[in-house]
């Protein structure tokens, strides 16, 4: 990471900066239990006794934000997640497992409070934010914050084979379709902002301090200074011991730690 140093014995100078203000945020924690995959070209094949979640991720996030009636400066964010998963499908257990890919749908709500403002912002080019406001109205447009929403990929806590009954639109009985029913849980952070000015203290440009530099040593100069993995040989127990240092614990790429050869 590149060092920037403040010019000694000077005194900053207050100037205004456009930035985001967060006005209102929450976490959260969702069991999403009986989430209905719906199967890429069809019904689940008939020979399919047990499924296995192979993978599931967050494809998109639909957000619908309106103002709260009664309370103002607060707003009720209608959430759509959509996921795409891929499940393992096994005709018996010891079976060689197919691919089958699908999508599935999930809504939450959540109420923050985002300010109020009756401005509009104009940018002279496309870099300007998309402001949702009501077409043809000439009064009864909103100047509405912008959501944004973080999330991890979901877990799979339960994948089962089931069947569902279709919406039916006369009312008339409909047969149940045999699909995969799963329960995910998914960590979510949510935040609403409006871009505001602010005034904070500044210096005199600066350059970095950091010189720029190629690493040219062999692969196996890299290779020399890895520090053995050691933990790797010794089988760990449920309670005994600290982490091996430089571990990521539930990381997919590890850490790698390097002697020091100082």
């Amino acid at each position: 990471m590149s060092k920037y140093k403040p010019v000694p014995d000077q005194c900053p100078d207050a100037v205004p900066v456009k930035v985001n203000r967060v006005f209102d945020s929450c976490s959260d924690r969702d069991c999403l239990s009986n989430v209905q995959i719906l199967i890429d070209g069809g019904e689940l094949p008939s020979g399919v006794t047990l499924v296995k979640s192979r993978c599931v991720r967050v494809s998109d996030i639909c957000m619908n934000i309106k103002p709260v009636p009664f309370n103002r400066g607060f707003y009720s964010i209608e959430l759509t997640y959509t996921f795409r998963v891929e499940l393992m499908a096994y005709e018996r257990a010891c079976g060689s497992p197919s691919l089958i890919t699908g999508t599935a749908y999930a809504s939450k709500n959540v109420i923050l409070y985002g300010g109020e403002s009756s401005s509009k912002t104009f940018f002279s080019n496309s870099s300007g934010e998309k402001q949702d406001t009501c077409t043809n109205c000439c009064c009864d447009s909103l100047n509405l914050p912008t959501v944004a929403v973080q999330v991890v990929e979901p877990i799979a806590l339960e994948t089962r084979i089931g069947n569902v009954c279709p919406p039916s639109c006369d009312g008339s009985p409909v047969s149940p379709t045999r699909t995969v029913i799963m329960t995910l849980g998914l960590f979510s952070v949510v935040e609403i902002y409006r871009p505001v000015t602010i005034m904070v203290p500044t210096y005199e440009y600066t350059i970095p301090t950091k010189e720029c530099h190629c690493d040219t040593e062999s692969p196996c100069a890299v290779f020399d200074r890895i520090r053995f993995p050691a933990e790797e040989f010794s089988p760990g127990s449920v309670n005994g011991g600290c982490e091996p240092k430089g571990e990521c614990p539930g990381c997919c790429g590890e850490t790698l730690e390097l002697e020091d050869q100082s």
